[in-house]
């Protein structure tokens, strides 16, 4: 008898239809070692030495496995193909103490998949487990040497950690773009012709200069120019129609299906990558963790088969996409459906998502969509000014057949050079330019992406973790905005930590964890390059760094309660004034309390905004003889009950929604704002 080792109970099951009865399979339900939580465990003084442990929930899976193994034959280990399959595969071999394992590998799970690397087992790739421990080591030094400190100097509760710190800084670095920005103002100027049918034009030159976005920047002068327009004639110049291709898009990737997912199904990142989890253990799609383009010839066969047969012979074309970013893992393979003809059944997620995979992969091996664009120039007489008007329409789908992209068509009448023109009006349109948007998660994981932040598989929690420690929060239109607590902590990273935020640096060590995986590099070096003058900048700023300068600021207001002196503090969840005869004073009021016109329901005082990190709501200025609260609401009454209010509220996980403030006498409740 085989024993088969996996870390999933899912993937176990799927395991067993393929395999035959000398063979077991079983779980390792995940990780069965790791550094332990209570303390650093990684001795600093020896070479950087990791102690591992057992927790306690895998010490009886690790117990019964290792009966298991003692009985077996031979013993597969069949974690995911990655780092961190591959150190679940070193974990598991020194914690059952096997004496000899075979370590197999498949980026999918079909029958062929698994029996061909039953038939080519190889050995432990301990380059790809030091990579995985150096990263691990990496996180834990900054964590738990940094945190303690933020601590100390900060708020109790804080953490830091390598690449969310450097998340966290796009964020913090955008809002005060946004913040900073100053708008500009700027006209365009646009004309309504009509030659049988009516079409519009655009102002691009006067006096054969070009205008650019900013040459009107003035109403006078627009209505200047808009006056003069209205007394020529106008007549059209040329006419120039062109095919340009469209060529489609590569099969996905780890970091573009969390983007897409987002754009097309609001899918978060963990979403994403839970439910892409369940399809690759099902056995549906190929390993999702992953940044190669590289697609099977056997994948690529399937995909001609399925679009002649479909589509027609016109739509197929062989593409072979390569990524242009060095250290990709060509041996891995894109995200495709493993059978495009598979009927599956799936619940709604991981059928949307299975969609968006299937039709970006179809796709990927279909001929360019065709665009025939036209573009009229269009004179005044005299030869004074010239506009254009453009269209657009598709001559032939191509890809856009299996992958629908919305692509804006645009007609205009059929013009000749010569043709005589019809003004019916001009009109001139007032603009400003517009701060940089607030990351949404695609764009936040593609700007992580562009600038070597971090690896597929790290984007989920990265994300998760900033938004867990309340750093950032998503506002009503699910992008990020920082929080007091995560702008400052950010900010003093900056100031002193200046190498552990730094988009390059942290970009730079993650080429260095890609060498060790290439053998190139001894991963305890790595660590100690990194950890001496990380250890020395610690030890200076403990002593350097004051909490009260940090946290605190002198006010001009006094307790009310003990007549002391109040200052300005930071909490996890913002500023707020408090008592500086704190402990022995614990009087706390909020910053430029907003007051409620309603009064306390209970006691009759007044009702003053408060705010926690599950949204703002009102409380009762009583506090804490009362603690009245209630909901801040969005004056809209509830359409369920018609007496409510519509408020805005954030669940446990931080997810925000709106919903009647009768409740539990009333249950409505909605994502969207009514």
């Amino acid at each position: 008898m085989h024993l088969v080792i996996v870390e999933s109970p899912t993937k176990s099951k799927t395991l067993i239809k393929f395999l035959g009865k000398e063979y077991q399979v079983f779980s390792s339900y995940g990780h069965v070692r790791d550094l332990p939580k209570s303390k650093l465990g990684i001795d600093v003084e020896n070479d950087f030495e990791p102690s591992y442990t057992v927790p306690t929930k895998a010490k009886k899976i690790i117990k019964e496995l290792q009966s298991k193994a003692q009985k077996a034959e031979s013993v597969f280990l069949a974690t995911d193909p990655d780092r961190e399959g591959e150190a679940i595969s070193w974990h598991l071999f020194h914690a059952l103490k096997l004496k000899k394992a075979h370590r197999i590998t498949f980026h999918e799970i079909t029958k062929k998949a698994i029996l061909d690397s039953l038939n080519d087992p190889q050995e432990i790739n301990l380059d790809l487990v030091d990579a995985q421990q150096a990263r691990r080591v990496l996180d834990r030094l900054v964590g738990y040497k940094l945190s303690p400190l933020l601590w100390k100097k900060v708020v109790r509760g804080l953490s830091a950690g390598r690449v969310q710190s450097v998340a966290l800084r796009l964020i913090v670095d955008r809002e005060k773009e946004i913040k900073n920005f100053q708008e500009k103002e700027y006209w365009s100027i646009e004309v309504e012709l009509e030659k049988k049918e009516k079409f519009w034009a655009q102002l691009i030159k006067i006096n054969e200069e070009k205008l650019s976005k900013f040459s009107i920047i003035q109403e006078k002068q627009a209505l200047e120019i808009k006056k003069e327009l209205e007394k020529q004639n106008y007549s059209v110049v040329k006419v120039e129609a062109k095919e340009v291709k469209k060529n489609p898009l590569p099969p996905l990737i780890t970091s573009t299906l969390q983007q897409e997912a987002y754009k097309r199904l609001r899918f978060s990142s963990k979403m994403t990558m839970r439910v892409a989890q369940q399809l690759y253990e099902k056995g549906y799609i190929t390993y999702h963790r992953t940044d190669s383009y590289n697609l099977s010839q056997e994948s690529l066969k399937q995909a001609e088969e399925y679009i002649i047969n479909n589509y027609g012979s016109e739509y197929w074309h062989l593409n072979i996409f390569k990524s242009k970013k060095k250290n990709i893992q060509e041996a891995h393979e894109a995200i495709r459906p493993t059978n495009v003809n598979s009927k599956l059944k799936l619940d709604k997620n991981q059928n949307n998502l299975y969609l968006l995979i299937w039709q970006r992969f179809i796709a990927c091996q279909m001929k360019p969509c065709i665009l025939t664009r036209i573009n009229a120039y269009i004179e005044t007489n005299p030869e004074k000014f010239l506009f254009v008007a453009s269209g657009q329409t598709i001559k032939f789908d191509g890809f856009l057949k299996a992958y629908p992209i919305k692509l804006e068509e645009k007609t205009i009448p059929l013009l000749e050079a010569k043709d005589k023109l019809k003004l019916n009006q001009v009109v001139s349109q007032q603009h400003f330019t517009q701060p940089p948007p607030r990351y949404t998660e695609a764009t936040l994981i593609k700007s992580l992406e562009e600038k070597g932040v971090g690896r597929p598989s790290t984007y989920s929690p990265i994300i998760s973790v900033i938004q867990e420690r309340n750093y950032v929060f998503k506002n009503e239109e699910k992008r990020f905005q920082p929080s007091e607590i995560g702008t400052l902590v950010s900010d003093l990273l900056v100031e002193h930590f200046p190498q552990i935020i730094d988009a390059d640096f942290t970009a730079e060590m993650e080429k260095k964890l890609d060498e060790i995986a290439e053998g190139k590099l001894k991963w305890k070096s790595v660590i100690k390059e990194f950890y001496l003058p990380f250890e020395k900048t610690i030890k200076e700023k403990e002593k350097e760094l004051d909490k009260k300068e940090i946290t605190e600021q002198k006010t001009d207001q006094i307790c009310q309660k003990c007549q002391s002196e109040m200052v300005l503090k930071i909490g996890r969840f913002g500023r707020f004034l408090a008592c500086s005869n704190y402990p022995e004073c614990r009087y706390t009021k909020e910053i430029e309390e907003k007051t409620s016109s309603e009064p306390c329901e209970k006691c009759g005082s007044s009702m003053v905004m408060k705010r926690s990190r599950f949204g703002s709501f009102w409380g009762c200025s009583n506090y804490p003889e009362c603690r009245n609260i209630r909901q801040e609401d969005t004056g809209i009454s509830c359409p369920k009950c018609q007496q409510g209010k519509v408020v805005f509220r954030k669940s446990k996980k931080s997810r925000g929604f709106y919903g009647c403030n009768r409740y539990p006498e009333c249950d409505f409740v909605s994502r969207k704002k009514p």
